[in-house]
């Protein structure tokens, strides 16, 4: 399988809707990119959960996903599920990152999900970042839209251990969901990594991707 590097990665933007989205769509891509990288800048932004728990969880988590990145994190208030209604607040927020940040590759939700908050967040990223590479993660859920993504991160065993590790670990209040639990965490990333060929994955969508294969 043909692979593509990044030469120069120096700033991440990483995108959620609510609090534990980018840990469990890109936490394993996260690690990876951040044992590479040292000093990594890192700009999230999480839509809701900002002044509950749910913010608390999402700094800790990030912070132990994130090793040795200069991250920057920002929970907003929206209401869980409402993302369509408050879509002005959403898109003002994308606007005011985007103007302190010009990153390398943005991690976010993609189109196809089928959660009107994460679909909603897919929808606006090109709106605001329309010249940068956005890859899109998947998070299993009941709905069952799990499609068919274009790129693949390999994750070493240990990698995607220390992910389920840390998401059980940093988010308590998510325990109760019937699909939080290392075997849909690991069950998926063992897919994914079949289809790449490797052990395990994390697996992206893309709407649009420019090649330079000149070399030099």
């Amino acid at each position: 399988m043909n692979r593509l590097t990044a030469a120069r990665m120096d700033r991440i933007v990483a995108l959620g809707a609510h609090c534990d989205d980018i840990a469990i769509g890109a936490g394993g891509t996260l690690l990876t990119l951040c044992a590479g990288r040292p000093g990594l800048q890192i700009d999230a932004l999480v839509l809701s959960g900002g002044g509950t728990e749910r913010e608390d969880e999402e700094h800790a988590a990030l912070t132990a996903f994130c090793p040795g990145a200069d991250l920057r994190l920002t929970v907003l208030k929206l209401p869980d599920g409402r993302l369509p209604a408050h879509w002005e607040q959403a898109k003002e927020a994308l606007e005011l990152l985007r103007a302190r940040t010009d990153p390398d590759l943005i991690l976010g939700p993609h189109p196809g999900d089928a959660h009107q908050d994460h679909r909603g967040l897919a929808e606006l990223v090109p709106t605001a970042f329309r010249d940068h590479l956005t890859l899109g993660y998947e998070i299993v859920k009941w709905d069952g839209d799990l499609g068919r993504p274009a790129a693949y991160q390999p994750l070493r065993p240990e990698v995607a251990a220390e992910k389920v590790a840390l998401l059980k670990r940093h988010y308590p209040s998510q325990r109760r969901r019937s699909w939080f639990d290392d075997e849909a965490f690991l069950g998926l990333a063992r897919i994914r990594g079949i289809e790449c060929g490797d052990r395990y994955a994390e697996a992206f969508h893309t709407r649009k991707l420019t090649l330079d294969l000149a070399g030099g």
